[in-house]
């Protein structure tokens, strides 16, 4: 786990001196403290920071070069299946002088070219530079779960793992605001979504992509699609238990402490449960999030159903006092905007996580392909309708509302029926906040919408959740982590589990009002029984919306409502805002979510004065 940076000058008659790249790689070096290089040739130049994880010794420095001489890489991630790939090419005749994953990654693009990037079952972002052609290639993971940044322009292409440290290199002005972004954001709740950013001239990598600068132009194009592995799902649940179990067990390796994050709802509670009953390590450092309270967020309950099962149970408490005092360093940590406060207990965790352990497992990136989240219902009964399956529509919804009292699933199925044009229109009108100039000229432009509620069917909505909504979560988890000098790695995003559980019959996702259905079976025996009879959907969250209720934040947003920037905006109503925050605090209404985004925005313009 790492950082990268690079940068490519057109004229190929330009010289990239390591005084060039070294801001950039000051500025990344929380994500990795233990080491740093820069390798320069004629017009281009790589950066890099080292976390050290796999091979401690000075053997795994980067940026490398191969033995023969030719190609260096700077590389961000971890290639789980490093050595059956490693034994693979001794076969070839290859030689190693580490045990790091980096050299298996570098000596398979000798012996395969482009083409090896099958092979990997991994998370990674990595660039690869040609000393002879001044050729650079490079790609992300199939799931986007590294990062990678870039902008271009008539002189040069840079790169960098974080969009701050991207800002570091010389003449790399930021842009104007991108105003499709800020809609999404403030509309849909979502960033990320597809290869854009925040700043209009910054764009990323898209997860499953490569890129190759070659003859003074850049390439990106797609190496890996999710829709077209899923023809070989998993025949049963045993299956899926099998292949988690083999993706945890590759995601162990480590020549550093590993760690989970426990979070007490039942992915993380599974992931715990397996490394106790499967592995037998009870002893296990775990981190979890509880307030002192008895809101619903506190799951604290849950957690301690672990007491006397795990023997180092690890807590941190946020409130409101501890959220004002991290918040500037919180929103600076991010370089864009994030659309709910809920972070901060992921970020309260990671602080904790410093000094006990460097690899923590965590449980993200169930819930987008066993439909963990409760509006897939709306989706499933879409399914049922269009399909003429009334009975069984009918069987499903009464069971629903049984188990979790609220016709949520049938708000959710008529949203989804509705055309596009209602859709927007109803999304927009939740957002009373915003200007009708803004909204009214962005609307049409937006196609978030059709990508993630126009699906006509459960897997259809479950593909595109992977195509459009699960990087932002990521992208969030690698920042919140990278801060505090962490890898986290996530076994439920083994691309093999997901291929094979996302193609499955709909039923081992949602059966009987329960979703996540196969997990919950075939975990039963070693996850605690209330965590599997759970139905409410939590995970890391806060009880934010009355922290901002306290004293301590009423005249701070009332301040950030009647700024300047907020009250000259063409995006926000600050008389309308302001009057939803009143509600707020006298309890007539809810909208933290809301309150959170008018905070970051302030906070992140401010920091980047694009307004």
């Amino acid at each position: 786990m790492c950082g990268i940076c690079g940068i490519i000058y057109k004229d190929s008659s330009a010289k990239v001196t390591e005084e060039l790249l070294k801001p950039t790689v000051r500025k990344m070096n929380h994500r990795g403290p233990d080491d740093n290089g820069i390798h320069c040739v004629n017009n281009v130049g790589l950066g890099f920071v080292r976390l050290a994880i796999l091979d401690l010794s000075k053997a795994g420095h980067q940026p490398m070069t191969s033995v023969h001489g030719r190609f260096t890489i700077v590389f961000n991630g971890e290639i789980y299946n490093y050595i059956e790939l490693r034994q693979e090419l001794l076969k070839k005749g290859h030689v190693f002088n580490s045990n790091s994953d980096t050299e298996v990654l570098l000596a398979l693009y000798t012996e395969y070219g482009e083409s090896f990037l099958d092979k990997l079952n991994g998370m990674f972002a990595f660039a690869i530079l040609d000393n002879e052609t001044g050729d650079v290639f490079g790609a992300r993971d199939r799931f986007g779960i590294k990062p990678l940044y870039y902008l271009e322009d008539s002189e040069k292409v840079a790169f960098a793992s974080e969009i701050d440290s991207l800002l570091e290199f010389p003449n790399v002005a930021k842009s104007k605001i991108n105003d499709n972004a800020i809609y999404n954001y403030f509309v849909y709740n979502r960033t990320d979504y597809d290869d854009t950013t925040f700043f209009n001239n910054i764009k990323k990598v898209p997860h499953g992509h490569t890129f190759k600068f070659s003859n003074g132009r850049l390439v990106v194009e797609r190496w890996y699609n999710l829709r077209d592995n899923i023809d070989k799902p998993f025949s049963n649940g045993e299956e899926f238990r099998d292949m988690l179990v083999s993706s945890v067990s590759l995601r162990l390796r480590s020549d550093v402490p590993v760690g989970a994050c426990l979070s007490g709802g039942l992915d993380s509670s599974a992931l715990v449960s397996i490394l106790d009953k499967e592995f037998g390590i009870s002893d296990v450092h775990t981190f979890s999030s509880v307030y002192n309270t008895t809101s619903r967020e506190n799951e604290k309950p849950f957690i301690d159903e672990f007491q006397g099962r795990l023997k180092n149970m690890n807590f941190v408490f946020p409130d409101a006092n501890s959220f004002m005092d991290d918040l500037e360093d919180l929103i600076h940590s991010h370089s864009e905007p994030f659309s709910t406060p809920a972070i901060y207990a992921q970020y309260k965790v990671m602080q904790s996580v410093q000094g006990k352990v460097t690899v923590l497992l965590d449980g993200q990136g169930a819930d987008e392909y066993l439909a963990g989240y409760d509006y897939f219902y709306g989706f499933y009964l879409k399914e049922l309708f269009r399909n003429i399956k009334w009975l069984t529509f009918i069987k499903e919804s009464a069971i629903y509302k049984k188990y979790h009292k609220t016709n949520n699933h049938l708000k959710y199925f008529v949203y989804f029926m509705l055309p596009s044009s209602l859709r927007r229109k109803a999304m927009q009108s939740k957002k009373g906040y915003l200007r009708s100039g803004f909204e009214e000229s962005l609307r049409n432009e937006s196609s978030f919408n059709d990508l993630m509620y126009g699906s006509n069917s459960l897997i259809d909505s479950l593909i595109n959740h992977f195509e459009y909504k699960l990087e932002h979560l990521l992208k969030w988890e690698d920042t919140n982590s990278m801060r505090f000098s962490l890898e986290s790695r996530v076994p439920f995003l083994d691309h093999r589990v997901v291929e094979g559980a996302i193609g499955m019959k709909n039923s081992s996702k949602l059966n009987k009002g329960i979703t996540k259905a196969v997990l919950r079976e075939q975990f039963s025996s070693i996850i605690p029984k209330s965590i599997i009879d759970r139905r409410e959907k939590i995970g890391f969250a806060t009880p934010a919306d009355n922290w901002f209720r306290e004293e301590r934040f009423v005249s701070y947003v009332k301040d950030i409502l009647n700024s300047n920037m907020i009250v000259n905006s063409d995006m926000i109503n600050y008389k309308i805002a302001e009057e939803q925050y009143n509600r707020h605090l006298k309890g007539e209404i809810n909208v933290g979510n809301e309150i959170w985004k008018w905070i970051n925005f302030y906070n992140w313009n401010q920091k980047n004065t694009l307004l």
